[in-house]
């Protein structure tokens, strides 16, 4: 076999391989169900409003997501509150991982500086709800 045929089918196997286990990438869009749990997990934090006496209402939320990060994939969300404040919207933020199928909050609000945000009314939608 000719050297350059040779190459030719290692490169052609090499990308074959490399098709056949898809990964999650980065900057990839979850599922609507996944954003529904996501929402519905960031209502229950206290920034959110989870127990606020006085009703609360989002506008502009927004999501980033999923990052990989060790091996984990983190959701970041955020978004505008009004309803506690005269006027001025609250901008809680959350950081959520997500692990073999499981979604937990995370502390470290680090992680999600300098990712590109996307529109989530998901959250808008869930916690607008009368």
């Amino acid at each position: 076999m000719p050297p350059r045929a040779a190459l030719a089918a290692l490169l052609a196997l090499v990308s074959l391989g490399a098709q056949a286990a898809p990964k999650p990438a980065s900057g990839d869009v979850p599922s609507p169900a996944l954003l529904q749990r996501i929402a519905a997990l960031a209502l229950k934090q206290v920034a959110f409003g989870s127990v606020s006496l006085l009703p609360v209402r989002f506008e502009g939320s927004r999501i980033a997501g999923p990052i990989e990060d060790g091996g984990q994939m983190i959701y970041c969300v955020s978004g505008r509150m009004y309803g506690r404040t005269f006027g001025k919207p609250e901008r809680p933020k959350v950081t959520l991982r997500y692990a073999a199928d499981r979604l937990t909050v995370l502390d470290d609000d680090e992680v999600c500086t300098g990712h590109r945000t996307r529109p989530f009314p998901e959250l808008d939608a869930l916690g607008n709800k009368p």
